[in-house]
């Protein structure tokens, strides 16, 4: 850590590059009951007219494609979004199936307290909010005027620093920063996924789609297992080989239970309510 503090003392926080790109380190419970946390590097890129939020994994991705020549796509479940600079209006890219566009308003209404630290030369104010049905506690520094953070965690008279609630579900950190000569390109990893634009739909429709695909996790599979033709073809659901149609009552269940159990979002105002145990 002190190797990166040094680094965030010495970066020039100068905004004329056509990207200032922030890396921030996401730890995160897929299940609230677990004491076991994920982590992930999380790329906040600040453009000059839009500003973009997702997994550091995709920018790795993208650069062996290009280097390569290959066409590989990932997607994971950590959020990945867009917004125009300085708005709350936030694209959010989804993945159930199919790649969908969900647009949310995501106004929060911070309280600022008098409280403050240093880290790495910088002196950052601590703020409270609630949103999405949790407690937030940010750290935010005056010293970089773009009133951004992670997620759709922003809004603040400054750029924050460190963010987390007060379960200790999720924490955001920044570890990095550093300017890019010209915008990012992101439409081979986010807008056009797998060579296919996203469809747009409300937040009503996201809900029923997860809720079908709760309801019978193996519909696609299903069909490509029927239809297949290749004796030699293998068939893999959560890494068990799949020999007969028999096996898929049980699949279905195991995978059902997985969703129920990480079922933990950032924003646990939207959790869905699954059906069973």
């Amino acid at each position: 850590m002190k190797a990166i503090l040094i680094f965030l003392i010495t970066f020039s926080v100068s905004l004329t590059a056509q990207t200032h790109r922030f890396i921030y380190e996401y730890q995160f419970k897929m299940d609230s009951t677990s004491a076991e946390y994920r982590k992930a590097n999380m790329v906040l890129d600040v453009n000059t007219e839009d500003v973009k939020f997702y997994n550091y994994d995709f920018v790795v991705t993208d650069s062996t494609n290009k280097t390569k020549g290959q066409n590989s796509i990932i997607w994971d479940d950590t959020p990945a979004l867009i917004r125009k600079k300085n708005s709350n209006i936030n694209s959010n890219y989804i993945h159930v199936q199919n790649m969908f566009i969900v647009d949310t308003e995501d106004q929060i209404n911070w309280k600022l307290s008098d409280e403050t630290k240093n880290l790495g030369g910088y002196k950052l104010q601590k703020a409270t909010a609630r949103f999405g049905g949790r407690n937030w506690t940010a750290w935010f520094t005056k010293d970089i005027a773009l009133s951004e953070g992670p997620y759709k965690l922003r809004g603040l008279p400054g750029m924050i620093f460190e963010i987390g609630d007060d379960k200790n579900n999720f924490k955001f950190s920044l570890v990095k920063s550093y300017k890019l000569s010209k915008t990012y390109d992101t439409s081979a990893i986010i807008e056009n996924f797998g060579g296919q634009k996203p469809v747009k739909i409300t937040e009503a429709k996201l809900k029923k789609l997860m809720l079908d695909n709760y309801n019978d996790p193996l519909h696609e599979f299903k069909e490509h297992y029927k239809n297949n033709t290749d004796p030699g073809a293998r068939f893999m659901v959560m890494g068990i080989e799949v020999k007969s149609s028999e096996q898929l009552k049980e699949l279905s269940d195991l995978m059902q239970k997985n969703i129920r159990k990480n079922n933990n979002p950032l924003e646990f105002s939207k959790a869905i309510h699954y059906p069973g145990k």
